[in-house]
């Protein structure tokens, strides 16, 4: 017959394993993000380097930031003139495809300075 306390520790551990996501990373396709960023790229650059400062640069940002600014922006916790409309319409493939490909990009974290 199992302890008491190993019983309880054995419960505690299964509550906080089932409170855990089920999975750890995206689902995006880096490729099908491409080719779905064409709209994205007159404001944010073909990879993800913005055209002007007033954008802001999307290439080599973190994959989890851009799916939740995306989300945000498509469900209205977040607003912009320009990016309200845009993330309308974005189904949740299409954020994490987007996401993706941005996320494989060259940004300006990832930029050596000789």
């Amino acid at each position: 017959m199992m302890k008491h306390s190993t019983l309880l520790r054995f419960a505690a551990f299964a509550l906080l394993a089932s409170a855990l996501p089920l999975t750890a990373s995206a689902k995006g396709n880096p490729a099908a993000g491409k080719a779905k960023s064409v709209t994205c790229q007159a404001c944010h650059g073909v990879d993800g380097k913005a055209i002007t400062p007033e954008y802001p640069n999307l290439g080599g940002q973190y994959e989890s930031y851009l799916i939740k600014s995306l989300r945000d922006y498509r469900d209205g916790r977040r607003t912009n003139p320009l990016m309200s409309p845009m993330a309308a319409n974005l189904t949740d493939q299409d954020i994490e495809d987007l996401a993706a490909w941005y996320a494989s990009q060259e940004g300006l974290r990832d930029l050596k300075i000789d």
